[in-house]
């Protein structure tokens, strides 16, 4: 059986708080699963298949403690791959291949993260083999310094400009300004973006994403089970993972890993670029929007900062919609991992449920990209191509 006619997503919710100083993570978690299984029209008696990353508190990379939390008594198979921001769509990927293989019939992926009201966790653990030879002895002291060596690297080598970055922010902030539940409400300009703070030269705070408490999930089911519901089913066309390494230091800072992850995601939904209405891409910072434009094959290497001016990502007439719930940078991101809401913001766009004065008309496939690591050295993607189905 093909894993993209096995599967479809049939639940999806994001949760409405930005600060939660006065729940657990563990708490976020299971609110999210009851609103997405609610969504479906499903509850959690019915979950034999759980995927959750390290941001999942607890045993066995979260989801042991989690599923005993969640009182997830007919598990039979259970998934915790971590790969930062693009944990939920690999897990997506995943829950359809155990779907395809017998392995379950109703897949739940959770994410949490209280990391503005709270504490994270994961991190710590050994030493990283390279740390003894990059890091803070030169100079790269956090992940903010290292997205910025990747976007003067991609304005040395193409032009691009801080003002053709903020165009993103901006599109960002007036979809945001139609979402009632967004973290920053404020429509911002170039100049507003270009004026604010720098963080680390070129990126300047607007540039940057959220730091935000809350969470999502989503649920995948057989098309058995989709049968039995009265509920809009999304379809899973095509899926790619990839990975980008350093390549002995030989390594170039202007692409990420979308380059690798993309091709096999549109050879098996049988689209390319110009089929797609709307796109949610991962937006830690202003650069990473427009690398992953690029390696996608929106637009050619080196062109995407005139590829995103003047509304080209503004719903609903820009020529790309992107994110219209405000993503990352003005919306939401939960833990420091937007892959969740990226998929949640897609399935409204496709059963025509996202804010009336953002909705993509005719919305008919969507691309959801998620990465994880440091955008132009180690890092992890994964594209998802999603469509609306008439099953």
């Amino acid at each position: 059986m093909n894993v993209n006619d096995a599967a479809v997503i049939i639940g999806a919710y994001e949760h409405p708080g930005r600060e939660l100083p006065d729940k657990s993570l563990a708490q976020i978690h299971a609110e999210v699963a009851v609103g997405a299984l609610a969504d479906a029209g499903l509850t959690l008696a019915d979950v034999d298949g759980y995927f959750c990353g390290h941001d999942a508190p607890g045993y066995g990379g979260g989801w042991v403690s989690m599923a005993e939390y969640l009182g997830l008594r007919n598990l039979t198979y259970m998934d915790s791959t971590e790969s930062g921001g693009a944990s939920p769509i690999y897990h997506v990927s995943h829950a359809a291949a155990a779907i395809a293989a017998g392995k379950c019939n109703v897949a739940l992926i959770t994410l949490a993260g209280k990391p503005r009201t709270g504490i994270q966790p994961g991190g710590g653990g050994p030493a990283r083999p390279e740390d003894s030879f990059e890091g803070a002895m030169f100079g790269v002291t956090g992940l903010v310094s290292s997205y910025a060596l990747s976007a003067r690297r991609h304005m040395y080598e193409f032009g691009t400009t801080s003002e053709q970055l903020a165009e993103i922010k901006v599109a960002a902030t007036k979809h945001a300004s139609h979402n009632p539940n967004a973290f920053l409400q404020k429509v911002m300009t170039v100049e507003d973006v270009v004026n604010s703070p720098l963080v680390a030269d070129p990126l300047h705070r607007a540039d940057c994403c959220l730091v935000t408490d809350g969470g999502g999930a989503v649920v995948v089911v057989s098309r058995e089970v989709a049968r039995s519901l009265d509920r809009h089913a999304v379809r899973i066309m095509g899926q790619g993972e990839s990975a980008k390494l350093t390549n002995g230091g030989k390594v170039d800072l202007t692409y990420t890993s979308a380059v690798w992850s993309g091709p096999p995601a549109f050879e098996q939904a049988g689209v390319t670029v110009r089929d797609i209405d709307y796109v949610s891409i991962y937006d830690s910072f202003t650069i990473t929007v427009l690398e992953i434009l690029e390696d996608l094959g929106f637009c050619e290497k080196g062109k995407g900062g005139r590829f995103v001016m003047d509304g080209a990502l503004v719903a609903p007439d820009g020529r790309l919609p992107f994110n219209t719930d405000g993503g990352g940078l003005s919306n939401n991101h939960p833990g420091h991992r937007g892959g969740i809401t990226k998929i949640i913001e897609a399935v409204r766009q496709l059963r025509g449920e996202a804010n009336p004065g953002v909705q993509v008309r005719d919305c008919e496939i969507a691309l959801v990209h998620g990465n994880g690591g440091d955008l132009g050295t180690r890092m992890r993607s994964a594209t998802m191509i999603l469509g609306r189905d008439s099953a």
